[in-house]
């Protein structure tokens, strides 16, 4: 049995739709759980129209391109060309998880033994594939579900890990303004589930029990021929019979039902927005019985919402990004990616825009390693290099420890939230006025002003947390 793979991945996602939330808008939160060196920067792609015969290079498969693809913006590891957190120009919004499966278990086992099966399309590159793809959350369920049976997943997703150790199998959380889906893939087969009111969430275990809305056709006879469910049984259970049941839950149950909780929470009076949904991505179990760390929260004792790299190593790595999505009803708004590097708790969240066709440089820059996509068996560890707006977050993080046990970190952090709430609370209200005249251009079919005003918005708000970031270090030594 492969134990070398029984590693603690993570990540959150969570949606609330339009009928539980304050303004009627969608508000989707993932926090992207990597090893802590994983600069991830946030990329801008544009639409494209391919010729004939074009083709697009992944890590481990070369797909044919389509005669479109749509401009997509999102979160992605400084060597992968996919996104770990991303939305496109028709709002479509996707986060991804890690899960365990009894397939993902098989083809260990098959490596193993010198077997190893083909492998298939990263998780990260489905995220970006649907987003490409896709002008609606179901739409993009078919293109990830439907490139998942013809090319698998199998093959490493982390950075200069081997296939033992860095693959996994994936579920999905999908949005668009009108509903979300949650999308759990085993192997190659797959079960998805349609959202259409309050909230949900996933972290990484399938979570798909008895009932589903789409599915492989062979979905519970594959799981009898290989002996996962009797043939006479209960009710099937997809979760129960594709689970790797050798993987601890423990490195996601707690933080799922976390998450369940405090969604069922603060949807309950109408007035989920963003702010709890930021709420909700800086959690460390505070206010529970748990009474969030013993010590300080980057050095933890659970793995939490609000990912810490321990020096027990039993967490992987930090939440490394961290983004809400914030999506209209209707072609009228803007959508938003509120976006901030790092762990959440000491972060500040930014809006970026779609519709800006562009991103701040500063904010695409990775560290010495750059923004080169590069075979995930073959990358090189990422350090600190001026101009990399995630490593200046990086730093400040540090800063804020005062040593490798974070002695300093909750004093610390105090500061540092008093600065970053207030700013926070600046960009929340200066987008209100940013877009409304980015609207008036738009409305005039002026759309090459509008972008402007959403552009410059963007990176009038990055210089300022920069600014910020070094009076906090000169503040902190």
């Amino acid at each position: 049995m492969t134990q070398s793979a029984k590693r603690p991945l993570s990540c959150d996602n969570a949606v609330a739709l339009p009928d539980v939330t304050h303004s009627g808008n969608l508000i989707f939160g993932k926090n992207s759980d990597r090893p802590a060196f994983e600069c991830q920067p946030v990329v801008y792609g544009d639409a494209k129209s391919p010729p004939p015969g074009a083709t697009l290079q992944l890590a481990n498969r070369t797909l044919s391109q389509p005669s479109e693809t749509y401009a997509t913006l999102g979160s992605a590891p400084y060597w992968c060309w996919g996104y770990e957190l991303g939305i496109n120009e028709h709002h479509v919004v996707i986060g991804n998880e890690a899960v365990f499966t009894k397939p993902w278990k098989a083809a260990l086992d098959a490596s193993d033994r010198g077997e190893p099966p083909d492998k298939g399309i990263l998780g990260m590159e489905y995220v970006r594939l649907g987003l490409e793809r896709a002008t609606t959350a179901e739409g993009a369920v078919d293109v990830i579900s439907n490139l998942l049976e013809e090319y698998g997943q199998f093959g490493s997703a982390v950075a200069g890990e081997s296939l033992e150790k860095g693959a996994y199998d994936n579920s999905y959380l999908i949005a668009d303004p009108n509903e979300a889906w949650v999308l759990e893939t085993a192997g190659r087969r797959w079960a998805a589930k349609r959202i259409s009111t309050g909230s949900d969430s996933i972290s990484n275990e399938l979570s798909i029990r008895h009932s589903w809305t789409k599915g492989s056709d062979d979905l519970i006879a594959h799981a009898i021929a290989q002996g996962w469910w009797p043939e006479e049984g209960d009710l099937f259970d997809f979760a129960d019979a594709y689970t790797d049941h050798g993987t601890a839950l423990q490195v996601s149950h707690i933080r799922y039902k976390r998450s369940q909780q405090l969604l069922d929470t603060f949807t309950k009076d109408g007035e989920f927005d963003i702010e709890v949904m930021q709420r909700i991505l800086r959690d460390h179990y505070e206010g529970t019985f748990l009474d969030g760390p013993k010590f300080n929260a980057t050095l933890p004792d659970f793995l939490t919402i609000c990912m810490h790299a321990s020096p027990a190593e039993f967490t992987w790595g930090d939440s490394v990004s961290s983004a809400v999505f914030e999506v209209p009803p209707n072609d009228d708004g803007f959508a938003k990616l509120w976006w901030t590097p790092g762990p959440p708790c000491m972060g500040v969240y930014i809006p970026f825009y779609i519709e800006s066709g562009t991103v701040p440089p500063v904010v695409s820059n990775a560290g010495t390693a750059t923004r080169q996509v590069v075979h995930p068996t073959k990358v090189s560890e990422d350090e600190a290099k001026e101009e990399s707006y995630w490593w200046e977050f990086k730093q400040l993080l540090m800063a804020m420890k005062g040593d490798e046990y974070g002695r300093d970190f909750e004093t610390n952090r105090e500061i540092v939230r008093g600065r970053f709430d207030k700013l926070e609370s600046k960009f929340r209200d200066q987008a209100v006025d940013r877009e409304e005249k980015a609207r008036e251009f738009y409305d005039n079919g002026q759309n090459e002003a509008g972008s402007e005003v959403l552009a410059s918005f963007t990176e009038a708000c990055v210089s300022e947390v920069r600014g910020e970031i070094d009076q906090l270090l000169q503040m902190l030594g």
